[in-house]
């Protein structure tokens, strides 16, 4: 069944307007009486049938709403050190597949790629383009936010003021199993780029309280390891059941 975003709202009718209402009256070509399912992006999910067309707008009634059964138990912040070319891509739209809620670009001291403000910007509204569709397609109640690149000290701070950190580094650490708990609700994990995670940045994890962890013995790519991360938490929470 199709499957939209819209603005929270309440009440038994609303409008799909925009990009999607022209998609379904011109692409999909959907017909009064015709179902679909709306989702406000925070968790609730509406089934609907549509009641009318008005130019681009698309009318529908509510028939159904119930919390959505796509999101994940634990809330995932992936901090992700800002990797070369369009790797960034790829790395936002599984990520959003597999069940993180915020996706963080950050500038690491080994990162190649350190884009400047307005170069910044037209990529974080791509990124967040990228999460969208990715949303949409993988049927997720909400739609996960990708923040704007942000430095290393300020996204440190940031995720220690969100309950457990993770740092997923190539010199080793506690196993997964062991070190992440079935009853959290929140946690974050940092990814370096392709250089890795420069030994100042380990040690102001670790003195923050962050938990180092290993993704086995093998060394992933950056674009890799937050997927192979994600899956593994994901596992360990009960969330791919």
């Amino acid at each position: 069944m199709p499957r939209f975003f819209v603005p929270p709202f309440s009440g038994e009718e609303t409008a799909v307007t925009g990009e999607d209402g022209r998609h379904i009256a011109r692409s999909l070509r959907m017909k009064v009486g015709e179902p679909l399912t709306l989702c406000d992006g925070v968790g609730t999910d509406y089934q609907c049938e549509i009641t009318g067309f008005s130019g681009e707008e698309v009318w529908v009634r509510v028939l159904e709403r119930a919390p959505s059964q796509s999101e994940p138990s634990i809330k995932v912040t992936v901090y992700q050190g800002i990797p070369k070319g369009d790797k960034m891509d790829a790395i936002v739209q599984k990520a959003v597949e597999l069940g993180a809620c915020e996706i963080v670009p950050v500038a690491m001291r080994r990162c190649v790629s350190r884009p400047d403000e307005k170069s910044a910007a037209k990529k974080t509204a791509r990124w967040q383009k990228i999460a969208d569709e990715a949303a949409k397609q993988s049927g997720r109640g909400i739609l996960p936010q990708v923040l704007p690149p942000m430095e290393f000290a300020k996204a440190l701070q940031r995720a220690a003021e969100n309950g457990p950190v993770l740092l997923f580094y190539e010199g080793g650490g506690q196993p997964l199993s062991a070190a992440i708990s079935p009853d959290w609700k929140t946690v974050s994990f940092f990814i370096g780029p392709e250089g890795g995670v420069d030994e100042t940045e380990v040690q102001a994890l670790t003195e923050s309280g962050a938990i180092t962890a290993t993704l086995g013995p093998r060394i992933l790519r950056t674009e890799t390891a937050p997927l192979a991360a994600l899956s593994a938490i994901m596992l360990l929470t009960g969330n791919l059941e």
